[in-house]
């Protein structure tokens, strides 16, 4: 009977109550079939995708099985170093409620300091072959106390050539020690290796994906630095503006972050995962089919079953553990022949897993920019003057004529209208915008050409001009007279400002509180934002 949860696969307690921690609500395929079988002491090969949660398979197994005894006692060889800082790190937070202690090490880092870390003692290595060759070679690492060795991403290391330095290492190592061998493919080098290092007994588990395409959903990734992610999620979602989204989260712990900031920003946001009730999840599905809900935040677990139609995107918040659970989360729009989209966001780190994916569906996934602050107001733009179009066929506004009239014979009807649209525009853009490495205020000011300005700021702040003046003199050396114009929204204001001027506010006053909020400034070049 296949095991469906962690608790069922002889796990230690520590180890589950780490898992647990990381939010992960069942094992994938082929931690579900490889961890009992490690867990009995057998040699494996473990033959699975990349971003299958293989290093957590092996990881948990060996950290059951082994206790802290202040020498090297594991061993995980990768291709490349920042293959080993990945496993090291997720093999750091499953040993959060044990006393291992972990290294990882590999070249371009001082050999020195990582040797004078392993004789402070270390319990479980990981690196590259080639930098573990050369601390065996120097002394510091003793191949014959060794009782567990895995190879992760076993055909990456032949093809880069270190096979003459696994077969060092793996012929030097001790003889009863448990090995475990994954790899995507399983090439002759690998077959060879196996039938002349493993024991006899060895298991061999097989996880065969299924191409599997979904050619009517048009398939993006922005790449983004971890602490940008939310930041850049918000930012496409107001310039993409999704009718209908499901946006999944790796994790329970992540779907119940993701929702409270989303909540917080004004979205209309909901989350399901496993430890949420039926009744919640019933509820929280049926205002999302009803479309009273418009993003769903979700787990692969929890999403099971979802049958919604006219989900208009998938945004992939975390990568999923394998590229099957990708699959079945972006097949969740583009339904019934409808074209969908499905955004997906990577760190650098990430890239390589997300290429994988790419293969292994034999689609494409295009590159598309994090949006900037004149993409968001760009589109904000288009949606209202979409809507005014609609409004005016449909003849809706008659009722109001009578008051546009008094307006009329005050004011001009097309600053009328322009203050009407302003104060839509302040609602549709309404939060604070928070900077990310991508966006277009890092790229600096060149021009000697007046700049506009976009500043987190505005009336709800209860910020006026005034105010807005003294604090450019006082935190930037800016005088009024180098300040053309303001425009002060409810949420945000524009400055135009002199060239100069702007880089000195840039340079000096982001980050600064100003009417107890901090302030982010950014360049805005869109003349339709310029302040008036």
């Amino acid at each position: 009977m296949e095991n469906n949860k962690f608790s069922q696969l002889g796990l230690k307690e520590n180890v589950l109550k780490a898992i647990d921690y990381m939010g992960f609500e069942e094992p994938s395929r082929i931690q579900a079939e490889a961890i009992p079988v490690l867990l009995e002491g057998h040699d494996v090969i473990g033959q699975a995708q990349t971003g299958t949660g293989k290093t957590l398979a092996f990881g948990a197994a060996i950290l059951s099985r082994m206790s802290p005894q202040n020498k090297i006692n594991a061993i995980i060889l990768t291709p490349t170093r920042e293959l080993a800082i990945q496993v090291n790190d997720e093999l750091n937070r499953l040993a959060k409620y044990t006393r291992v202690r972990l290294l990882p090490v590999y070249g371009g880092q001082p050999i020195e300091r990582q040797i004078s870390a392993l004789r402070r003692g270390i319990d479980i290595v990981v690196g590259t072959p080639g930098r573990v060759l050369d601390l065996i070679r120097r002394g510091v690492i003793d191949l014959g106390s060794i009782n567990f060795l895995a190879l992760d991403e076993a055909d990456e290391m032949l093809n880069m050539g270190f096979i003459d330095d696994i077969e060092e290492i793996i012929a030097g190592s001790n003889r009863e020690r448990q090995t475990m061998l994954f790899s995507a493919t399983m090439p002759e080098e690998i077959k060879r290796l196996a039938k002349r290092y493993l024991k006899a007994d060895i298991r061999h588990i097989s996880i065969l994906k299924n191409t599997m395409t979904v050619n009517t959903v048009e398939q993006f990734y922005y790449e983004v630095k971890n602490i940008d992610r939310f930041e850049c999620l918000c930012r496409i979602l107001d310039v993409e503006e999704p009718s209908s989204a499901i946006i999944f989260c790796k994790t329970k712990k992540a779907v119940d972050e993701l929702v409270e900031g989303m909540q917080s920003r004004g979205y209309s946001a909901e989350g399901m995962h496993g430890d949420m009730g039926q009744n919640q999840r019933l509820n929280t599905l049926r205002k999302f089919k009803e479309k009273n809900l418009e993003f769903l935040v979700a787990t692969d677990v929890a999403a099971r079953g979802i049958d919604v139609e006219n989900v208009s995107h998938v945004i992939n918040y975390e990568l999923p553990q394998d590229v099957e659970s990708y699959v079945h989360r972006i097949g969740r729009t583009g339904r019934a022949n409808r074209e969908g989209a499905a955004f997906t966001l990577v760190t650098s780190r990430e890239y390589s897993a997300l290429k994988q994916i790419e293969r292994a569906t034999r689609g494409r996934i295009k590159r598309r920019e994090i949006p900037t602050i004149d993409d968001i107001f760009e589109a904000k733009y288009k949606n209202i003057i979409s809507n005014v179009k609609e409004t005016l066929e449909k003849e809706d506004f008659k009722k109001f004529i009578s008051l546009a009239s008094e307006l009329d014979e005050e004011y001009n009807l097309v600053d009328v209208a322009a203050a009407l649209m302003s104060m839509v525009y302040g609602r549709e853009a309404g939060y604070e915008y928070n900077d990310v490495s991508e966006a277009q205020s890092d790229k600096g000011i060149s021009s000697s050409e007046p700049a506009n300005l976009f500043l987190n700021v505005g009336h709800m702040d209860k910020l006026d001009s005034r105010q807005l003046l003294e604090f450019f003199r006082e935190n930037a050396g800016v005088d009024r007279e180098e300040v053309r114009r303001i425009n002060l929204l409810e949420k945000f204001s524009f400055v135009e400002v002199s060239a100069d001027a702007a880089d000195s506010i840039i340079r000096n006053c982001r980050g600064r509180k100003l009417c107890g909020r901090r302030l982010n400034v950014e360049v805005s070049k869109n003349s339709r934002n310029k302040a008036v």
